[in-house]
């Protein structure tokens, strides 16, 4: 499945190089919502609630309501994971939290941990949170099965790449994928339909961002290619 990105920075529909420098601002959020109405579900990250710099919280819950939407960025308790749940998110994304065994308990225990994609989000090999502004001492494919109790998939970004339109680490997406019997969503890097393809035939799904604002990958034939998926 194709999974097309909204990533939100102070009200504002943006694309971010390795999560730090905005390289472009998309159309406002419902009109982008519009744009990717031919797919079965979008994403969603506030990505001020992910770095501790404010929330965009009305806009999320509002494309919530409007389209099927896995959704993250600043969910670290169960009260907020139950309430995007409430609001319509087909599940929550929880990164920095997944890392606080206590915490990840009590929101998996709040909205099933089916309805919780794990983020884990890779730079230079080990894990960060916090808007990867924080590395953690652990890789990826070391804490997979650890983590598979509390959720339902996984969300794998190659942060190295992300936003670069420079292709992304295939090998380590195999890796992830003989580590674990859960659902993987990928993203970062991803610029091409060779790449989609590779993935695709992994059995992972394929968060998509930079290469379709930037117009690299055509929103039509995505669709069409998505359209056994939906």
């Amino acid at each position: 499945m194709i999974i097309p990105c909204i990533d939100l920075q102070g009200g504002k529909v943006v694309q971010l190089i390795q999560g730090r420098d905005k390289a472009l601002e998309g159309a406002p959020p419902l009109e982008m919502l519009e744009r990717f109405r031919d797919f079965p579900e979008i994403q969603v990250i506030d990505l001020d609630a992910a770095m501790g710099k404010g929330e965009n919280n009305a806009i999320v819950e509002l494309l919530a309501t409007r389209a099927r939407c896995r959704v993250g960025g600043g969910v670290r308790n169960p009260e907020r994971a139950r309430q995007l749940i409430d609001c319509g998110a087909s599940t929550v994304i929880v990164g920095t939290a997944a890392f606080h065994r206590p915490t990840l308990q009590a929101i998996a225990a709040a909205v099933s941990p089916e309805r919780v994609t794990i983020a884990l989000d890779s730079k230079g090999g080990r894990i960060v949170v916090k808007g990867w502004t924080e590395a953690l001492d652990m890789t990826a494919e070391q804490v997979l099965k650890d983590l598979e109790p509390y959720c339902g998939a996984f969300l794998a970004t190659y942060v190295d790449k992300e936003g670069m339109l420079q292709g992304t680490d295939l090998d380590w997406f195999a890796r992830l994928r003989a580590s674990t019997s859960r659902a993987i969503t990928a993203a970062g890097g991803i610029t091409t339909l060779e790449d989609i393809g590779a993935l695709t035939a992994l059995g992972i799904d394929c968060a998509l961002g930079m290469a379709i604002y930037t117009g690299r990958l055509d929103l039509k034939q995505l669709a069409t290619l998505n359209a056994p998926c939906a």
